[in-house]
């Protein structure tokens, strides 16, 4: 990111552009889209978004009409703000109903999507969430797109690492639209792509540009570039594996401590824990675990739905500490210290312990990419 393309001002597509001098952007431009298109065996690829809310508001725009309705997943329940959030522009541009997870086993109620598709007629589906530790059934939530004739979208923000790495179930075969970003999981820069068939390839080209954006940061399509190239690499593949089994490590662990975890488990990299029987609120937690040196976020859990300004939990990413090589003793003992800390709230001389302990598991397993 921090090279000469930092300055280059570009708009338009490779042999397209609405300025001189882009030889080699184009060339840029062609490889992250050719390998991008290779890593996801997809049929088309734009790599322009900015963000994954901006991919996602450009596929909106690409097939939709200002009003059309959409059918998403509830934020409080694992969906995103761009998902149509009334805090969202997305709710001011189109009419968003929304479907909810099951609330005994907290997994998406397939037949309720079903029932609410079937009576509002949606014109678009949306399947991906933000906070949702379970695997998405793309192929059904695809054949009741099909039974009311609507589009649908997967965001894969948060698990598009995971689907490079085909350790889970890609959208690509069944989704119109895929949208992702190239962090996370992705383990690259900042930045959004979205995957579609080719029959909405002009579409989506022209909602990204000039539809919802104007020049394209040619840095960070030269990161994603050298990111869908890393992808296709062992030493990506077996991080990737090793943040699935981390994350299903810290849950068993947490669930022996007596924390709940929201749905019982995870299948991807997120582990999602409800505090509401602990005392502790999620904003609580995260202030207390960050003032010890791990950083997490507060969340919403689905029980804390139609509770405004409630949060009763915390959301754990397991992609960081499994790229610095850390795997089960290191899992076990962070779910140790995060307990210390969250039951010693008060305790100067506890938190001080964890924090020192923190930052030796860090200096032990430092950044790298090459861990193995």
């Amino acid at each position: 990111m921090g090279s000469v393309f930092n300055t280059k001002t570009i708009e338009g597509y490779p042999n397209k552009r609405f300025h001189a001098g882009c030889i080699h952007v184009d060339e840029v431009e062609n490889l992250a889209i050719n390998r991008g298109k290779e890593l996801f065996s997809a049929e088309h690829i734009n790599v322009q978004p900015h963000s994954g809310t901006s991919a996602n508001l450009a596929v909106y725009f690409s097939v939709l009409e200002v009003g059309d309705r959409v059918l998403s997943m509830s934020l409080p329940h694992g969906g995103h703000l761009s998902h149509g959030h009334q805090a969202s522009i997305t709710s001011k541009c189109f009419d968003f109903s929304h479907y909810k997870v099951n609330p005994e086993t907290e997994l998406i109620d397939y037949e309720q999507v079903r029932e609410i598709a079937h009576s509002i007629k949606p014109r678009m589906i949306v399947c991906g969430a933000s906070s949702y530790p379970r695997l998405i059934d793309y192929k059904k939530m695809a054949e009741i797109a099909n039974e009311v004739s609507a589009f649908i979208l997967a965001d894969m923000a948060h698990l598009a690492g995971l689907v490079a790495a085909k350790l889970i179930p890609s959208p690509v075969p069944f989704c119109d639209f895929i949208t992702f970003t190239c962090y996370k999981t992705m383990m690259g820069s900042r930045g959004g792509a979205i995957l579609c068939k080719e029959q909405f390839r002009k579409q989506i080209d022209k909602a990204v540009f000039p539809g919802c954006q104007g020049t394209s940061a040619v840095n960070l399509l030269a990161a994603k570039a050298l990111i869908f190239k890393l992808a296709m690499e062992p030493t990506f593949i077996s991080i990737q594996q090793r943040t699935i089994e981390n994350a299903k490590i810290m849950a068993g662990a947490f669930t022996e401590k007596g924390y709940r975890i929201v749905s019982g488990g995870t299948d991807n990299h997120q582990v999602l824990i409800d505090l509401a029987s602990n005392g502790i609120s999620g904003g609580e937690a995260e202030n207390c675990l960050e003032s010890v040196g791990i950083v997490l976020n507060r969340n919403v859990v689905p029980k804390d739905a139609g509770k405004p300004g409630k949060v009763s939990g915390i959301r754990l990413g397991s992609g960081a500490v499994s790229a610095r090589g850390m795997s089960e003793p290191q899992m076990n003992r962070i779910v140790e210290l995060m307990d210390m800390a969250l039951m010693n709230q008060t305790k100067k001389e506890v938190l001080k312990e964890v924090a020192g302990e923190v930052l030796s598991l860090c200096k032990e397993f430092p950044v790298s990419f090459s861990n193995n």
